[in-house]
């Protein structure tokens, strides 16, 4: 099981000291739940920044402390130093600024790595569940298992803050499975939903060259030749407003007495003719997914825009290092049990079905917990409930 193995100073500071004996050379070995990454110990290598962490010293432990460089090396969170410190020397570790955060929360999470090994002793073994099972047959059910979890039970929502380009177009993030939601971001930071664009418009797989007979053109490999979409080209260049049946200005005024005008409604009249179409009748753009280009579209008035791009990934990205929350951990180790039996030769068809159901109960209890429903919550929302419609 997981424990604590850090102490308030590395959590909140992502700092670790040690005192130098002056035996050179000296390794210091630390402890923090993030793995030291090194790539140099010189500065003025291009690949310093790689690194997320530096060394400092100090004389006595106080406030003053010095840079060590080019007198150390870095293996498996062990660091060797072969100079610049001295007998009772005070060595500090810190990690940079874009590490220090990774560390946060982490206690609610285990490593895929832990649970793995934590099933092969208390599962796998004379006397136990499991007689007798490879470790990567362990490791491909929990790989498994993970991505069936992180479809719809796991915390495996990921977002990114990106710049719409004039291209209208953003590549597919690297362990993209399944988009929840696209937003542009206003001045007041607060989201606006982006709506696919179903029927509107779409991305041809294929834009052939035709003769004037409109007989696809082959090139010397006798393969069609391909031109620009024309799809594609006069969506970048749609005027948005005649798909939605915008007319108005976003705000109305009122003027005060000594003529200052202040905005008083959304006037946006969207919705409120007879005949427009309720999927297309909003004004904060549209996004299509080119599959074949790996790239996200947007309509021509999100050019430019702040957007965040939320989508799932199947939390294999980071490999055994993937962290699986506590709560849910339980079930993972009922999944890994019921496909290990499932699959196995001759094995009883009722002990099969036994170990199902716990599977489908301890996934079902995953899923409540995760779900962080809160009563104040309901009892907020539900306030609103008691007001009466008057007609």
């Amino acid at each position: 099981m997981t424990l604590i193995s850090e102490n308030n100073r590395q959590y909140y500071i992502g700092a670790q000291s040690f005192i130098a004996s002056g035996g050179l050379p000296e390794s210091f070995t630390t402890t923090f739940n993030t793995d030291l990454v090194f790539a140099t110990a010189d500065p003025t290598n291009v690949n310093w920044p790689a690194n997320n962490f530096y060394l400092e010293v100090s004389v006595d432990g106080g406030f003053t402390y010095t840079p060590l460089y080019n007198t150390y090396t870095v293996v498996d969170n062990t660091i060797t130093v072969t100079g610049g410190l001295a007998a009772g020397n005070y060595l500090r570790v810190q990690l940079t600024e874009n590490t220090v955060w990774q560390n946060y929360g982490g206690y609610a999470y285990t490593r895929l790595s832990d649970v793995i090994t934590n099933y092969m002793i208390a599962y796998v073994g004379a006397g136990k569940l499991i007689s007798n099972v490879k470790r990567t047959d362990v490791i491909f059910h929990a790989k498994r298992g993970l991505q069936e979890f992180s479809y719809d039970t796991l915390k495996s929502v990921k977002s990114q803050e990106l710049q719409i380009p004039p291209s209208l177009s953003l590549i597919i993030p690297q362990d993209y499975v399944n988009i929840v939601r696209v937003s542009w971001k206003d001045e007041l930071g607060v989201l606006h939903t982006i709506y696919p664009n179903n029927g509107l418009t779409t991305n041809p797989y294929e834009s052939i060259a035709q003769d004037q007979d409109g007989i696809p053109i082959q090139d010397a490999l006798n393969e069609n030749l391909e031109t620009t979409s024309l799809t594609k080209q006069a969506w970048r260049q749609a005027n948005t407003r005649l798909i939605s049946g915008w007319n108005g200005n976003y705000w109305s005024y009122y003027t005060d007495y000594f003529n200052t005008p202040y905005p008083l409604y959304w006037n946006v009249i969207v919705g409120q003719r007879y005949g427009l179409n309720p999927q297309t009748s909003q004004i904060n753009g549209w996004y299509g997914l080119d599959e074949r280009q790996g790239k996200f579209t947007f309509s021509s008035n999100l050019a430019g825009r702040c957007i965040v791009l939320e989508y799932i990934s199947d939390g294999l990205s980071c490999d055994l290092d993937t962290r699986i929350p506590k709560m849910a951990e339980e079930a993972l180790y009922a999944y890994i049990n019921y496909q290990i039996l499932a699959t196995r030769a001759r094995m009883p068809e009722y002990i099969v079905k036994r170990y199902q159901k716990e599977k489908y109960a301890k996934l079902r209890n995953a899923k409540i917990r995760l779900s962080n429903i809160k009563l104040d919550q309901i009892v907020q929302v539900m306030r609103g409930k008691s007001k009466w419609i008057k007609h």
